[in-house]
């Protein structure tokens, strides 16, 4: 139960700041929906600047900017923080644009910037309890939604932000007026992110076994469950006739939040727990029939790095993992190719999707003042006109040969958020899905554990 609790931690320093650590500049080429999805350091990707080229080079006119303001902030220091730094690094032509945006808006109105990083280990704790004391670490904090939505906004401890939030070139309306969103009002904000959640596969394994390429399920939009399954019987094989399996379909079982929003749905619905919603139970019997049927490779007594552990091994056809693990795989396995796909559609999804059981933003606390003149100078750092094609195109042309698998990781970016365990820590998320994972009656479980769950809910949402 530990090593589960600490993958859920790791995965979530990497991927809950998405929004968080950068915003997006405008750019009338891109679709929002289809960039909407993690990365795990945002702020340092050109990717995560989604700026704006017409076809002639043109700015691209936008009537939700913000017209310009002059003020004078009389040499004040804003704090920015976060768990790494979010200074903006001059790796690339748009950070460097965005450098030159923040150096000429430093100068005109006269204040500075400090980069301040908290440990990632003490980083709620600390910025929780600054707030509640009235004496916050920054005046720009990332923060993730399970501690501030709704227990930080329901205490008035921060500027809601949503009238400031109208250039959606720059800023996420999902961020503000849903993530972010606590009675009617939206309190934080984030640009448009990219990155994905999806299966890493063994080119060099499925051709040795003789396999149909996985792309063509995508080229025909045939990528489901039901092939999913198919695949992983067919890469199980035993290939020396000796009685036992050596090639394998899947590593690891543990895909609960994807499979949820393959088939979006979740867990919970706002104050109430959402067990026996069909969706869910769809989800649940999936996950069931991947055990029960013995269908993933089975575990050596290894921890949570098990699976990636196989995947390496090179007798292992797919591995779910986000895409940021590219260049690390393709420096592990240099003798095979290794592709990307997005994780199966479910019966009732519409769209491959990202998780994101615990989405980052920007807060203001209610103890800074002039919210509107930061928020303004964060709307145009961000507005500029970028170099690249599409967001995340120089991260994910750096970790994919594969022009398929680049296309892949931008179709399965959509992002799919739901609350879990990181909003309501009681939730007995982990004996659920083990009870799952184990074979037990999908109905049984769920009996069990409606309870449970709306326990901790309520638990958040201060219900008795």
């Amino acid at each position: 139960m530990n090593n589960k609790k600490l993958v859920m931690l790791l995965v979530s320093l990497m991927l809950i700041f998405s929004l968080a650590a950068c915003s997006s500049g405008s750019n009338s080429k891109n679709d929002p929906g289809s960039t909407n999805a993690v990365t795990e350091k945002a702020s340092n990707d050109p990717g995560t600047t989604n700026t704006s080229k017409e076809t002639n080079d043109a700015p691209v006119a936008n009537s939700n900017e913000t017209p310009e303001m002059d003020f004078d902030m009389g040499g004040r220091t804003i704090k920015i923080v976060n768990f790494w730094s979010l200074e903006i690094p001059e790796d690339n032509p748009d950070n460097i644009q965005r450098k030159k945006n923040l150096e000429a808006l430093m100068k005109k109105h006269n204040f500075k910037v400090e980069y301040v990083v908290i440990d990632g280990a003490e980083y709620q704790k600390k910025v929780t309890a600054s707030l509640l004391a009235g004496e916050p670490v920054g005046d720009l904090i990332a923060v993730s939604k399970s501690y501030t939505i709704p227990t930080l906004a329901s205490q008035d401890l921060l500027w809601p932000v949503d009238e400031y939030t109208k250039n959606t070139k720059v800023f996420n309306p999902d961020v503000t007026n849903t993530i972010m969103q606590y009675n009617g009002r939206g309190y934080g904000f984030g640009g448009y992110t990219m990155g994905a959640t999806g299966y890493f596969y063994n080119r060099t394994l499925m051709k040795d076994l003789g396999m149909k390429p996985l792309q063509e399920y995508i080229d025909e939009d045939n990528w489901n469950w039901e092939t999913f399954v198919q695949v992983v019987k067919e890469a199980n094989k035993d290939t020396n006739n000796d009685g036992k399996l050596d090639r394998w379909g899947l590593a690891g079982a543990g895909v609960l939040d994807s499979a949820l929003a393959s088939n979006e749905t979740s867990l919970t619905k706002g104050d109430k727990q959402n067990l026996d919603d069909p969706r869910t139970v769809e989800v649940l019997n999936f996950l069931s029939k991947l055990n029960t049927d013995k269908l993933v490779r089975p575990s050596e007594g290894g921890d949570w790095t098990e699976p990636s552990q196989f995947f390496r091994q090179g007798n292992t056809l797919l591995y779910l993992s986000g895409n940021y693990e590219a260049e690390a795989l393709k420096k592990d396995m240099k003798d095979f190719d290794i592709g990307f796909i997005p994780f199966p559609k479910g019966p009732n999804g519409t769209s491959y999707n990202t998780p994101d059981t615990n989405p980052g933003a920007m807060v203001i606390p209610k103890a800074t003042k002039n919210p509107e003149q930061l928020m303004y100078i964060w709307e145009k750092i961000e507005t500029y006109d970028s170099v690249y094609d599409y967001p995340g195109q120089d991260w994910y042309e750096r970790s994919f040969d594969n022009e398929d698998d680049i296309n892949n990781v931008k179709l399965a970016s959509k992002r799919f958020n739901f609350d879990s365990l990181g909003t309501f820590p009681n939730m007995p998320y982990y004996a659920f899905a083990d009870e799952i994972s184990e074979g037990q009656s999908v109905s049984t479980v769920i009996e069990k554990y409606k309870a449970p769950f709306q326990a901790a809910i309520d638990e958040v949402y201060k219900k008795k």
